[in-house]
């Protein structure tokens, strides 16, 4: 069996080592800021990364919810010197920091890193496009549902998952590009149609899909 063949990309980022930092974060703490240093990239181990960013104006928008096992900042690698966004720990946060230099490296001399974090950044391209789609042909209320699923990454119509970090009305809006008051009143809707209940927290119903898919 040779190296390549033996090397895991998942314990590779389970573990600390030259250029790892494994890095715990309390719920509502900082991660980083928009402007600060790009200098590295990122991987949940555990918990829940809020992405925002702030216009000139002083607006926030939140553009992302992401959790276990996501890359985020890998954008340094494209050479860009500062966060373009703020991150923020919505629950208790166990994150791999990794250097760029050791990044770059990984990824040169080591096959199946490499394609696991293709994988993943082939995975994020096609989710974007997705929302792009979203945000210029569909409905509010389509995009909100579509968020919701992505939450809860589920992918079964019969499944139901909870949404683990407290996620507010304000953040829906936020993500899809509307107001809370258009969030609440679908979220009635969806509540009386049985795609989402508040059973010891929100759950969203994968029937939910149904109107996803539904043209």
């Amino acid at each position: 069996m040779t190296h390549a063949d033996s090397f895991d990309p998942k314990a590779f980022l389970r573990t600390i080592g030259a250029g790892r930092t494994v890095v715990k974060y309390r719920k509502n703490d900082k991660v980083f800021s928009q402007g600060d240093s790009a200098d590295s990239v990122l991987h949940i181990q555990k918990g829940h990364v809020k992405l925002a960013v702030v216009s000139g104006r002083g607006k926030e928008a939140v553009v992302a919810i992401l959790s276990a096992n996501d890359f985020f900042r890998e954008t340094c690698l494209a050479g860009q010197p500062l966060r373009r966004a703020s991150a923020s720990a919505l629950t208790e946060c166990i994150l791999l920091k990794i250097e760029k230099p050791t990044m770059i490296r990984m990824l040169h001399e080591e096959p199946a890193f490499s394609q696991h974090f293709l994988d993943y950044l082939l995975s994020k391209s096609v989710q974007v496009q997705e929302q792009l789609i979203d945000q210029l042909f569909n409905s509010s209320e389509k995009r909100l549902a579509r968020a919701l699923l992505l939450l809860t990454r589920s992918d079964k119509e019969e499944k139901a998952e909870h949404i683990t970090p407290r996620i507010t009305q304000e953040m829906l809006a936020e993500m899809i590009g509307t107001t809370r008051e258009t969030v609440n009143h679908f979220m009635n809707k969806f509540k009386k149609l049985g795609f989402i209940d508040y059973d010891g927290g929100l759950k969203v119903h994968g029937s939910l899909r149904s109107l996803v898919l539904n043209e």
